[in-house]
């Protein structure tokens, strides 16, 4: 395989990069949890595991994941040990775990005759319906339901041995705090997490056809999967070009000279494989690139189709080969010998090695493809030194260096800023040392932790006494050093371990293995100790720190003061520490590793999160401003299943003091909804739904008294509004001309199309932050679609018509109140008489109004109708009225009117009607609240380009914004750090809009219009459908940019094409394609009269 230019270089990625890759994984994952029939996810995820007890604390970790909408509730989730406990090799733990979800689906009684499918979305699910006996499915009848599935495949066994303090919960499960900062009251992000998110992107390279895709535990493969390309009935194998002294360490592809070379990837057949090969190997193999570099094997390995088939074919017939491995102590490796089934090349040497006939017959007939990602990247956690450089290296931007924690003042503890404090309790008087991560602890004061230092699951308890300068330290930990606790099965403590940084527990003492940084044999000397006191092997190459029986089991104090003695402090070195050492029962990694007691490690860590976000939720209600997100806190403390819900409403309990604070700092809809949230952690749905109700009012309040001085208090009232009471207006009826007058208002507004920035002008958001929109007025088929006629006429009362032809007549204005039925088509017009308060005004004392009202436009169309045509209606009131019709003040009165309606819009619809042209409009929170419109200076070629290249194409899919509106405001009302963080981005786009309009930059513009409508989707996953996929699918060959317009949905769709050509092209297929039943609409810029 060749490349040319820079197509295959490999660059390490900056950060980035990382962050971009990451982040879109993330939003892709979470839209295909929180919405599959869109955006297809796995149907079942499996992890191997090395023994049925880190089986079930995988499954655990699992459940965690679907709680956390890490795994959509749909999937199959499944952890597979190796039979017996024992090491079959990858290659058989691969056959095994095919097999046993094989079972698994058999022991749901899943027939592939009576599955639910959704063939057009490729998602698929388990319904009751499908439920058989186990005898009633036959053997093939399930292989073809497997077949159909897509399944991820994660090799997460083995006992960790270079990373030792993970082995209680996984390397898998090890913390990874990249992006934690995004969602602050969220659990700690886990390397898990991470693989899931990439993983979801990699799944859309299956589409509707069956597969598997296999990654590895202790890898991180950081590229952009969503462009994956996978070749139908074969298997493939993700490479990476690499300096050849890596690749003399690893696995290498030698692929095809011929194949699919694209600019971001190369897709070859593989000719053959290569074992850490020498320099003179590469050579006569051919497997040196131009560039002189070669392809690795990266571990991420996809079957599909035929070869999915037959894999499945040789698992379901794998129980008697996996059995013939036990006897022999073999093993299968899963990148030399199952891997190599699918290149001829290594047929001969495969049939001499165990089982290597059965797997050439079952899987020889497909082949495997080599798929080169250049811009991969992959982060190895294979080491305990190599973890904390990914927290401290390139990518330390993204890590969350303070997450889900309690730590003290910097004046009573000291504290490195570059530490890494994950989901743990700090008392004062703690010292931690830079660049050290402590995660899932308790540490009380006099304890000091050393620089680059690694503490998991560590409780030291408090000595009963305040530390005072001079006082001795309760515990120390020097630097470079990893601390752990372990629960043992039939052990009521927990064992305190440790080691060095750098200790490879696998380098035996004849080797100079090390413990706790320093070689064996200068440990053995300072402490006293012989070696047969800790190996009771004499072969000294089986002597190593995996098989040290150094750990001793005491009382908790006791074994702090002997990991200090042992780890060679000198204070410590006397010989009652060894005498007592001596005399201890003492266990070894090894032992460890048989004897976790999974149960417990999970239980506790379940209490400890679940007491670390009850304190937090509690400082947050006594001394906060509730800037915390209750609803996610309170589903960690409900874990603690006796005592959850009590503490909840504990919290529930100090609401009231909440009513007493001042509504300028801290909202009433915002304590309201902490009630809320509250109500329903502690299971009372009905009270929950009638303060629901109060949130809505708040808002609304809120709004209104933004808009205009006590606007809030009195909807019905304002300054210039005369309010006549019964002898009032006989008074005046007395004094008045009764003569007849005719006044006319004719108000006609164009639409508005907007680019982005939307939802950062909507309540309460813009009550409370800034705002930023870029939209633009349009004509639609050469009219201005919205628009209304008021006329007064000499019968009193209001009638009021539309262009449906639904009229009504109402005798007494002055009996219109709100709230209105949602089905009420004359709610936008009556809500317009009350916020212009003419229903209390002389004019209609003597007189009648007639309000006719139209809209050329669909209704739900997203180019902001309904508020457009109350901006139209409310000028025209107060035309009639002869008050303030200015565009400012029609704004603050239809964002009050919309709170009214019970729509809850924002001011850029309005804003996009009322003012002509391109706006960037921005706005300032306050009272009143602040609207700065900048009109953009568009040149001629600005707008006809503009006008050539944008497509405004009605979807023919109606929705109403205020369904997609109420779940954002809540999600906004509970303070939901990803929407708070999406909206930001928002208005951070239209900026960046605003300047590369103002340059002529138009493909940047599409370039937003993108990143916009993935962040829309990242707000509610429901704002887009299928048919919309559908549409954006079939123009993104054309485009540069599309969204759906407003809130989403349905209604109107912007396609930005590439060029003029290309919308012509794009336009002319949309009109005659039988697929979609759209109509693109002839449009202009609308620069004023």
């Amino acid at each position: 395989m060749e490349t040319n230019g820079d197509k295959g270089s490999l660059r390490k990625m900056n950060r980035g990069d990382l962050a971009t890759v990451l982040r879109k994984s993330w939003y892709h994952l979470r839209l295909s949890v929180r919405h599959p029939s869109r955006v297809p996810t796995w149907d079942a995820i499996v992890l191997t595991a090395a023994s049925p007890e880190q089986a079930e604390l995988y499954e655990w970790q699992l459940r965690r994941a679907k709680r956390m909408g890490r795994i959509a509730r749909s999937t199959v989730t499944l952890a597979v040990p190796d039979p017996e406990g024992a090491r079959i090799g990858s290659g058989a733990a691969t056959l095994n775990a095919i097999y046993a979800l094989t079972l698994h689906f058999q022991n749901l009684g899943v027939d592939s005759e009576s599955e639910v499918a959704d063939t057009k979305t490729g998602s698929s699910g388990i319904s009751d319906s499908c439920i058989r006996s186990k005898s009633e499915v036959a053997p093939q009848s399930l292989a073809n339901f497997i077949a159909k599935k897509h399944i991820l495949l994660l090799h997460a066994g083995g006992d960790s041995k270079r990373v030792p303090w993970a082995n209680p919960m996984g390397k898998v499960f090890l913390p990874l705090p990249y992006l934690a900062a995004d969602d602050p009251d969220g659990p700690v992000p886990l390397l898990f997490d991470h693989i899931l998110a990439i993983s979801s992107c990699a799944r859309q390279a299956f589409k509707n056809e069956g597969g598997l895709f296999i990654m590895t535990g202790d890898v991180l493969p950081c590229f952009d999967a969503s462009s994956l390309v996978l070749p139908e009935d074969a298997s493939c194998i993700i490479t990476v070009p690499i300096t050849l002294d890596i690749a003399s360490n690893h696995g290498v592809i030698v692929a095809s000279k011929t194949g699919t070379l694209d600019k971001a990837y190369s897709l070859c057949l593989v000719e053959n494989l290569l074992q850490k090969p020498t320099a003179k190997e590469l050579i006569e193999n051919q497997a040196i690139l131009h560039d002189g570099r070669t392809l690795l094997d990266t571990g991420l390995i996809a079957a599909r189709g035929k070869a999915w088939e037959e894999l499945i074919g040789i698992a379901s017939s794998s129980k008697e080969m996996i059995s013939e491995l036990l006897k022999s102590g073999k093993e299968m490796s899963l990148y030399e010998d199952l891997v190599a089934a699918w290149v001829p090349a290594k047929h001969n040497w495969l049939k001499h090695r165990p089982l290597g006939k059965e797997l050439v017959n079952g899987l020889g007939n497909q082949r495997m493809f080599s798929y080169c990602a250049y811009d991969l990247s992959f982060l190895h956690f294979g080491t305990s030194s190599e973890v904390l450089d990914h927290l401290s290296g390139s990518g330390s931007d993204l890590v969350g260096r303070r997450h889900l924690c309690s730590i003290p003042a910097t004046t009573v503890s000291d504290i490195a800023s570059s530490a890494v404090i994950l989901s743990s309790s700090i008392e004062p008087g703690v010292s931690i040392g830079e660049d050290s991560m402590i995660y899932d602890s308790s540490l009380s004061g006099r304890i000091q932790i050393g620089s680059q230092s690694i503490v998991v699951g560590v409780n030291i308890p408090g000595d009963g006494e305040n530390r005072q300068p001079g006082d001795s330290l309760q515990f120390m930990l020097p630097d470079r050093h990893c601390l752990w606790e372990v629960p043992l099965v039939g052990y009521r403590g927990r064992i305190i371990v440790f080691c060095g940084l750098h200790d490879n527990p696998k380098i035996s003492f004849s080797r100079d293995g090390t413990f706790c940084g320093k070689p064996w044999k200068r440990i053995l000397k300072d402490l006293g100790i012989h070696d047969t006191e800790i190996w009771s092997s004499s072969d000294i190459k089986e002597k190593c720190l995996w098989n040290a029986k150094i750990f001793p089991v005491l009382p908790y104090a006791k074994m702090l003061s002997m990991a200090m003695w042992l780890m060679g402090l000198s204070k410590y070195k006397d010989q009652s520490m060894l005498s007592m050492w001596r005399s201890s029962p003492r266990v070894s990694l090894e032992e460890l590793h048989r004897s976790i007691d999974f149960l417990q490690l999970c239980l506790a860590s379940s209490n400890h999160q679940a007491d670390l976000a009850a304190g937090i939720a509690k400082a947050c209600i006594n001394y906060g401003l509730l800037g915390r997100n209750l609803s996610q806190l309170c589903e960690e403390i409900l874990q603690k299943e006796e005592s959850g819900i009590g503490m909840c409403k504990n919290f529930l309990s100090m609401c009231p003091s909440l009513q007493a604070q001042d509504s300028t700092i801290l909202p009433q809809s915002r304590v309201y909804q902490v009630q809320v949230d509250l109500l329903r952690a502690c299971r009372e749905t009905a009270t929950s739904l009638t303060m629901e109700r109060k949130v809505w009012a708040a808002v609304a309040n809120e709004t209104a008294s933004a808009v205009k001085y006590g606007f809030g208090d009195h909807l019905l009232e304002s300054s210039h509004v005369i309010s006549l009471s019964a002898n009032q207006e006989n008074n005046v009826n007395a004094s008045v001309d009764h003569s007849f007058y005719q006044k006319r208002a004719r108000v006609e507004l164009p639409v508005r199309v907007d680019f982005v920035g939307g939802w950062s002008d909507t309540p309460p958001w813009s009550l409370e932050r800034s705002g930023c929109v870029l939209n633009m007025a349009i004509r639609l088929e050469g009219s201005l679609p919205v628009g209304t006629i008021i006329e007064t006429r000499k019968m009193v009362g209001v009638l009021i018509s539309d262009d449906a032809e639904n009229q009504l007549y109402i005798e007494d204005p002055s009996s219109i109140t709100s709230p209105f039925d949602n089905d009420d088509p004359f709610r936008l017009v009556k809500s317009a008489l009350l916020v212009t308060g003419i229903i209390h005004d002389k004019i209609l004392s003597s007189t009648g109004l007639h309000i006719r009202t139209w809209a050329n436009a669909p209704r739900g169309s997203g180019l902001g109708t309904s508020s457009i045509l109350a901006a139209a209606v409310v000028k025209g009131l107060l035309q009639i009225m002869e008050r303030d019709e200015s565009n400012e003040h029609v704004v603050r009165l239809v964002l009050v009117l919309e709170q009214i309606m019970g729509t809850g819009g924002g001011w850029q619809d309005q804003i996009g009607g009322l003012y002509p042209g391109i706006k960037f409009t921005s706005s300032f929170p306050g009272i009143p609240l602040k609207l700065q419109v900048t009109p953009l200076v568009a040149s001629p070629q600005l707008v006809s380009e503009l006008e050539q290249r944008l497509l405004v194409v009605f979807t023919g899919q109606v929705r109403l914004a205020n369904q997609v509106l109420q779940k954002v405001v809540i999600r906004y009302l509970r303070r939901d750090n990803l929407l708070i963080s999406s909206i930001k981005r928002l208005a951070e786009l239209a900026k960046i809009g605003r300047e590369a309009l103002m340059i002529g930059n138009i493909d940047e513009l599409g370039e937003i219009m993108l990143e916009a409508w993935r962040l829309h989707q990242e707000l509610d996953p429901y704002c887009s459908i299928e048919f919309v996929d559908r549409l954006f699918a079939f123009a993104d060959d054309f485009c540069c940019g599309y969204k759906l317009l407003g809130a989403g949905g349905g209604g109107f769709a912007l396609l930005l094409a590439k060029d003029a050509h290309r919308a012509r092209e794009l336009k002319h297929l949309l009109e005659e394609a039988s697929d979609f039943d759209v109509k693109v609409y002839n449009w202009n810029i609308f620069l004023g009269q």
